[in-house]
């Protein structure tokens, strides 16, 4: 007989997306967010830059951050959320650490992050 656990992790190994892109830390994404107004579906596109990365299996989350009229807006997204249409990945960046809530502190051209080559889009 199956355990708890196993049955669980059969569940969500259903769950999760197979077909996203390697996602690192410094990273400018495009999230495409599925919104309903009234009876419609549409994509919405959120660009910005990965901040933090959390969680493992099918509780992955990104924080992604981005300014918008001159105010920093931070979202977070689980991955393998049905919401989520695409993540496409843009630019990779370079990041000496796991979490770059520094950035939060920064304004203007001291947000940017140098851009790694070694790395495939």
């Amino acid at each position: 007989m199956l355990h708890a656990q196993e049955i669980i992790h059969s569940i969500e190994v259903e769950q999760m997306k197979s077909d996203l892109p390697i996602i690192y830390i410094g990273d400018t994404v495009k999230v495409g967010v599925i919104i309903q107004e009234g009876g419609k579906e549409r994509t919405q596109p959120y660009e910005g830059v990965v901040i933090a990365k959390r969680g493992s299996g099918i509780n992955q989350n990104l924080t992604v951050r981005k300014v918008f009229q001159g105010i920093g807006v931070e979202r977070v997204f689980p991955i393998h959320s049905p919401q989520i249409e695409s993540i496409k990945v843009l630019r990779r960046g370079k990041a000496r650490r796991a979490k770059l809530y520094y950035l939060r502190d920064r304004v203007g051209k001291a947000t940017r992050l140098k851009q790694r080559f070694d790395r495939a889009l």
